[in-house]
């Protein structure tokens, strides 16, 4: 038994995922009118993110349940005890990550997320995992939240926000990534100007498609 397969975090995640199930994006009215090549360009736009992400800001937007388990193994594995994630929404992955600090001694994991109902219902989450003393949630923009005041050694980073931003978001955390560290990007395919980088191993890193729809990479010593 661990955090995250015990009470309050084990019922607390089958609820969250059984909900983000029921509710699609495409049951939005205005998503169900984006033909698949207008949704693929606003997934891939740089300037019309926060338009985008606004308009579903009521939907969960969760990784799947695979990837949650991975999310809480490899920081389980590599002994994380800093975590930077880009994207809480509902907290889904947030409360992965925290279970595997709580269950590496501690630690710290510092997100964020633009939409204010969002983080309310993030931080109401975690605090019914009982993961929440772990947890930074900074409101905002993340090219403005993640640019300050990050830890000065980063064990493992999750992009799972806007994938335009994922090469900017690298950018923020890249010179504090120790060696070794873990970036998981969910659907990393939307961002191919991320994927060329961290699938050079001249920029520094080591990196595969992982399932269907993850990039796992390493930074290089």
């Amino acid at each position: 038994m661990n955090t995250l397969t015990r009470s309050p975090v084990a019922p607390l995640l089958d609820r969250l995922f059984d909900e983000a199930s029921a509710l699609s994006p495409r049951s939005n009215p205005d998503m169900a009118e984006l033909s698949q090549e207008e949704l693929e360009r606003l997934m891939r736009s740089k300037t019309e993110y926060l338009d985008f992400y606004g308009r579903l800001k009521d939907f969960p937007l969760a990784v799947s349940k695979e990837t949650g388990a991975l999310l809480y193994m490899l920081a389980r594995s590599c002994r994380a005890r800093t975590v930077v994630e880009f994207g809480t929404s509902f907290g889904i992955s947030t409360l992965h990550l925290a279970a595997a600090l709580r269950d590496n001694g501690g630690g710290l994991l510092i997100t964020s997320e633009f939409e204010s109902s969002k983080v309310a219902q993030a931080r109401d989450n975690l605090k019914a995992g009982g993961l929440l003393d772990l947890v930074e949630i900074r409101e905002g923009d993340a090219l403005r939240t993640l640019g300050r005041d990050l830890p000065e050694s980063i064990d493992l980073v999750l992009l799972d926000g806007a994938k335009a931003l994922y090469p900017e978001i690298l950018n923020l955390v890249e010179s504090r990534l120790r060696p070794g560290a873990l970036i998981i990007a969910d659907n990393a395919d939307y961002a191919p100007e991320y994927l060329a980088r961290v699938r050079s191993p001249a920029q520094g890193y080591m990196s595969i498609p992982f399932a269907e729809d993850v990039e796992l990479s390493m930074r290089l010593g």
